[in-house]
């Protein structure tokens, strides 16, 4: 018996009932030959950690757009971040940390330059519409590795594509990572908000602090143990009613005062311009990209879209780069 064979009924006879089993996983979409050591999604964690859109995260706004300071969140962080949370909940309700951690690694992998205004921005100027969740699907399947893929399982995908709030992911796992997501970046979001004075603790209002508490440490600490202790063998993650509507309180309240602040978003238009302006270029010079991303058009890929994979791909820094490089004269030197 493999030390993988042996893990697999490690995970049956420990984990709950309703978690997600390696054993069981509906596989993927191209048939491989199954590591002797590893189960499936330990296997997937292990390919997105690798692979150069994870790394690319390091550089890619989370909130602030190139902010003056050491210490705010990027969107590497905030996975990693969204991936702790995850991972607390599951090993406490004692579902597959291992699904958990690789939807946690690779739910915002295809996420653009400059956040959100980013994504506005391509959905805009694109004609085939632009979704990070369904990019981040896009980039494990068809971008990463010169156009192979990392060929993830069906559950991995699921839970990446349906991090948002408008899906329900097939799997508890899905759902823990989905829950993980809000809480990481409501929590890191005014822990940055407080650190560029655009917040103060006690402007939280009451009917909220009294309930998930008046500082970020309190307000993460309750909110997973509140999912740990509602959703504690039931076949559901979810958060207590009160709870769930003070975090949607607090949500409204980080849109009036972070999300939509006129002084911290002050940049993003300029960023949004200059994403449209190099989607404008690169769909006139389709020649001007990578050839492994002009080679796409052999398989049938719109023009259009192999466009949209290259912006998004890009960090904020070599978008920067580009742009200057195509439409900042340079001085001249005789």
């Amino acid at each position: 018996m493999t030390i993988r064979e042996q893990l697999e009924l490690w995970e049956k006879d420990y984990l709950s009932p309703y978690a997600t089993l390696s054993m069981y996983s509906k596989g993927r979409a191209k048939e491989e030959e199954q590591c002797d050591i590893r189960p499936v999604f330990q296997r997937d964690r292990d390919r997105i950690l690798h692979s150069k859109s994870f790394r690319r995260l390091k550089d890619k706004t989370q909130v602030f757009l190139t902010p003056e300071g050491d210490h705010y969140r990027t969107r590497l962080t905030h996975t990693l971040e969204v991936s702790q949370n995850a991972r607390t909940i599951a090993k406490a309700l004692r579902m597959n940390e291992d699904l958990v951690e690789a939807i946690a690694l690779g739910h915002d992998l295809g996420h653009t330059p400059f956040g959100h205004a980013g994504e506005r921005a391509l959905n805009r100027i694109c004609p085939y519409g632009f979704e990070h969740n369904v990019q981040s699907v896009r980039t494990v399947e068809k971008l990463e590795k010169g156009g192979q893929g990392l060929n993830l399982t069906w559950e991995v995908k699921d839970g990446i594509l349906n991090h948002q709030t408008a899906s329900i992911p097939s799997t508890l796992e899905g759902k823990i990572v989905r829950l993980s997501d809000k809480i990481a970046y409501i929590h890191h979001d005014m822990d940055d908000a407080i650190r560029g004075g655009i917040l103060k603790e006690e402007d939280v209002p009451k009917e909220i602090g009294d309930v998930i508490g008046y500082t970020t440490g309190e307000r993460l600490d309750h909110f997973i143990h509140d999912i740990v202790t509602t959703s504690f063998e039931t076949e559901d993650i979810r958060m207590s009613e009160p709870v769930a509507e003070a975090m949607q309180k607090l949500r409204r309240f980080m849109f009036e005062r972070v999300y939509q602040n006129k002084e911290a978003k002050s940049e993003e238009s300029k960023a949004e311009m200059l994403i449209e302006t190099l989607y404008t270029y690169y769909f006139k010079h389709f020649d001007k990209l990578p050839a492994d991303m002009r080679r796409m058009e052999e398989s049938g890929e719109p023009t259009e879209k192999i466009v949209c994979d290259y912006i998004a791909a890009m960090t904020d820094r070599f978008a920067i780069a580009v742009y200057e490089k195509l439409y900042v004269p340079k001085s001249w030197h005789g």
